[in-house]
């Protein structure tokens, strides 16, 4: 999948190339040099970003190298799709022989840029959730969220606005589903993003489990910044607040010797309610078997962008949004940020408030 993911870059970003060539063939070859080495730095960014991600780089050439090769991610897909529409129409409408590169051009920029207004406005999704187990005490406030990526992606600015966005809410407890760091915690000490995270609010704890990503940045390494900060990470452990409600935290599935769930939910008692943190939304069936209240998770980000979004709706029983199965209430968060390319087109960044009584 890796290779096939890597061919497809490569050779999309060759068919640009050649039709950015054929449109400036009046150039001198001077330009042309120049233009097609600055192509292809472009192109090879985010893979030297990747590579270089836990090295000691200057940080603005570490931001600027993830920047661009996100950006040429995603303008990769969109390019190449632009291309192929205007070169079959250009049959019809001969036309589009000269003006077909501007015109994809000047419409992946204007996709992009709507992409990124909608990324940055995150949506706020409110959920009532009444469950049949008692909990005492007044109905429970919880911010949900997950995929936040802090690093090069999601940077201290935004952190801040997010922070501010949560306890704008006044939650009594707020669930972190995994993916708080993205590919290395570098940039995040960097940026000293502990300082944000130190003014969350919730007088009933903040709790978080690990995702995908907190292994690629290194386990060991987040556990040691995270015990900096008010987030408690839970892995294959239970929490039972003093209102009565269980908070699972299960360890990440890249964990391949993590407790199977059968073996976790026997450490909890069956009387009383029951809200799961998972970051990867599999065996949602199997869970809701159990006898899980809630299950709340993240990973899929719903694809970020069209048409990722329509393959992920059909890798996973639930890619995204709330389902009432036939005793779990189940939320698979599309994140509050993403990772790689800014943008949102035809999904949605999000925070859900779940009330719970």
């Amino acid at each position: 999948m890796f290779i096939a993911i890597i061919a497809a870059y490569l050779c999309g970003n060759i068919y640009i190339f050649i039709r950015a060539m054929q449109m400036l063939s009046q150039l001198s070859i001077f330009w042309k040099i120049l233009i097609s080495v600055g192509y292809w730095l472009g192109a090879s960014a985010l893979v030297i970003s990747l590579f270089f991600r836990h090295a000691e780089i200057p940080e603005l050439l570490s931001q600027g190298l993830f920047n661009i090769g996100s950006v040429w991610l995603l303008f990769t897909l969109y390019m190449v799709l632009a291309l192929l529409v205007t070169d079959l129409a250009r049959l019809a409408f001969p036309a589009l022989r000269t003006y077909g590169f501007p015109l994809a051009l000047g419409t992946v920029v204007c996709l992009l840029v709507y992409g990124y207004f909608n990324y940055i406005h995150p949506d706020i999704n409110q959920l009532d959730i009444t469950l049949d187990k008692p909990i005492s005490g007044k109905p429970m406030k919880v911010v949900a969220i997950s995929d936040v990526h802090l690093g090069n992606g999601t940077r201290k600015p935004q952190l801040k606005k997010f922070v501010e966005m949560i306890n704008a809410q006044k939650p009594d407890m707020v669930v972190i589903g995994g993916d708080l760091i993205d590919n290395s915690l570098l940039p995040v000490y960097q940026q000293k993003m502990e300082e944000e995270l130190n003014e969350l609010k919730a007088p009933m704890g903040i709790y978080m489990v690990p995702g995908n990503h907190e292994y690629i940045s290194g386990m060991e390494e987040c556990e040691r910044f995270l015990a900096n900060t008010p987030i408690r990470l839970l892995r294959d452990t239970i929490v039972t607040l003093s209102n009565g409600l269980q908070i699972i935290g299960r360890d990440d599935r890249a964990n391949r010797r993590r407790m199977p769930i059968a073996e976790l939910m026997k450490k909890a008692d069956p009387n009383k309610p029951t809200l799961l943190l998972d970051h990867q939304p599999y065996e949602l069936g199997k869970k809701d078997s159990l006898g899980i209240d809630i299950q709340f998770c993240g990973h899929t980000h719903r694809g970020q962008v069209w048409p990722m979004s329509l393959l992920v709706d059909n890798m996973y029983e639930q890619s995204h949004g709330y389902r009432k199965w036939a005793h779990s209430h189940v939320y698979v968060s599309s994140g509050l940020s993403l990772w790689g390319p800014p943008f949102r087109i035809g999904t949605d960044s999000e925070m859900t408030v779940l009330q719970i009584r």
